[in-house]
């Protein structure tokens, strides 16, 4: 598949999207409309949308990578998968009803209700600071493919590449927001799951297997681990390590994360809600099975075929993110090239036009106060400006990240998300479960800096002090319960008939 071939396919996808952009901004395009799409969003449609925003173009490649990497990591990633389904539940049972009950645009404001005015302003902060990071390093893994296999070939930067995509998605999102990205994620997702589904059909035909051989390759295959018990001091993959980190990354980075709720919210009521978020949850355990296997697929057709892992071209080391784009454009026909390239496209773009609508959503309601005044013009304006800043300020920093990354995508996001969303957690939990405790609103942004070091400190020295044990993505749960401790003893207790309900 020829570099222009690429540019004219990803040209007519955007082409499509900017269409169905302009159609439905054309009838609508408030605030009302852009923030949570005036509550009128079908379930079905918000669920199978939710499979393209939280997925990302970090599962479609990285992923599959991961499973045949150096060290061996196989299939550990389906026990934080399995994680993540309970955080969803735990989401839709206990968050998102909380969320009804006080008809919140936000989810921030709750904080302000229970905690007070700074405590509010630093949940909120919290979210624009971990979202524009994580969004743009899922981001920046799509654009080092497009940049190896397309943009390189035309002699265009990097820089460029970057922008050029920011750009293509401030256009479809810009007017519409989350009315129109229900709709367009629905499309992505559509196909998305339809390239998983044929690239593995393609790989199985390259491998002259049928489907059920396919899988019973992988099964007998050293790929297909899928539990390890081993060695829980001193692996980072031992299956509570992975099942508990995943279970609380989720509620973190979606039951306390404005973008993955702000969709649930667009629903008409609580039980639409959920019934969306209990069939997303089945879907996406689904399909990240579907790309673990792609994954040990890819590394069985690599050893059949003689394929090296690519090299990364800045730091010189073996890179298994671009293990699936290689095999994809270089040694497959067009048809699964074409299928590659659109579900990689999808599962990116799908992710980040909704990241740029939810930062854009928390700036105008927790900063600028959009939802306690009559709507105007002027606010349209004002919001459309703030859409174009996030823009360039994702631009910013995947620019910053090419420059010092030399990490595997994946567990980087996770293992920021430690450190940025464990005082969101912290808050919440704070929030819901003390509430005969009044904490000091004006030591919160002091304690919501302080825990994350505190927990870099014992995360540097856990070897030490904990006799050998070694974190992973269940420090978000320490630097939580730091969060907790030190809102605790900073607060007071109230007076009887103060709490709230």
């Amino acid at each position: 598949m020829t570099p222009i071939n690429i540019i004219i396919i990803i040209a007519i996808y955007f082409g499509i999207l900017i269409a169905i952009s302009q159609f439905i901004s054309k009838k609508d395009s408030s605030n009302d409309a852009f923030f949570s799409a005036n509550k009128n969003a079908k379930w079905y449609l918000v669920a199978f949308g939710m499979i393209g925003t939280a997925l990302s173009g970090v599962t479609f490649i990285s992923v599959p990578g991961e499973v045949g990497a150096p060290n061996g990591e196989q299939f550990k990633y389906f026990q934080f998968v399995l994680g993540n389904a309970i955080g969803f539940i735990v989401t839709a049972s206990v968050l998102l009803p909380l969320y009804y009950k006080y008809n919140l645009v936000s989810i921030y404001t709750y904080i302000e209700k229970k905690l007070g005015f700074y405590s509010y302003k630093t949940a909120a902060l919290i979210f624009l600071l971990s979202r524009t990071i994580g969004s743009a390093f899922r981001l920046y893994l799509v654009v080092i493919v497009l940049q190896r296999f397309v943009f390189d070939y035309f002699g265009i930067p990097f820089f460029a590449t970057v922008l050029i995509s920011l750009l293509l998605i401030y256009a479809y999102t810009y007017k519409g927001g989350l009315k129109t990205i229900i709709v367009t994620d629905t499309l992505q997702t559509l196909f998305l799951v339809s390239s998983v589904i044929f690239t593995i059909i393609f790989i199985c035909n390259s491998l002259d297997l049928n489907t059920v051989e396919s899988f019973e390759v992988i099964r007998n295959s050293q790929y297909s681990k899928v539990f390890f018990f081993e060695d829980f001091m001193g692996s980072r993959y031992h299956f509570v390590k992975q099942f508990l980190g995943g279970m609380f990354v989720t509620i973190a980075m979606v039951g306390l994360d404005q973008d993955l709720m702000q969709k649930n919210l667009s629903c008409k009521n609580i039980k639409e809600a959920q019934k969306n978020m209990y069939s997303f949850t089945g879907i996406f355990i689904l399909v990240n099975l579907l790309f673990l296997s792609i994954g040990a697929l890819l590394y069985i057709y690599a050893d059949k075929n003689g394929i090296t892992i690519p090299v990364d071209s800045v730091t010189g080391r073996p890179r298994t993110d671009l293990l699936f784009p290689e095999i994809a454009f270089n040694y497959l026909t067009i048809i699964p090239a074409l299928i590659f390239l659109l579900g990689l496209t999808a599962a990116t773009f799908a992710t980040t036009d909704s990241a740029l609508t939810a930062l854009t959503t928390s700036f105008c309601i927790d900063f600028l106060a959009m939802d306690k005044r009559e709507p105007n013009s002027a606010d349209v304006w004002k919001r459309k400006l703030v859409h174009f800043g996030f823009s360039m300020l994702m631009f910013l920093v995947i620019i910053i990240f090419n420059a010092i990354n030399d990490a595997s995508v994946v567990s980087m996001i996770f293992k920021i998300a430690s450190y940025t969303y464990g005082p969101l957690l912290g808050l919440f939990t704070f929030a819901l479960f003390f509430k005969r405790r009044q904490a000091k609103d004006i030591y919160v942004p002091i304690i919501c800096l302080l825990a994350p070091f505190i927990t870099l400190w014992i995360s540097n020295n856990s070897v030490n002090i904990f006799n050998g044990y070694v974190f992973d993505n269940e420090l978000i749960i320490v630097n939580a319960l730091i969060t907790v401790v030190l809102l605790w003893f900073t607060s007071a207790s109230k007076l009887l008939g103060s709490q709230e309900n």
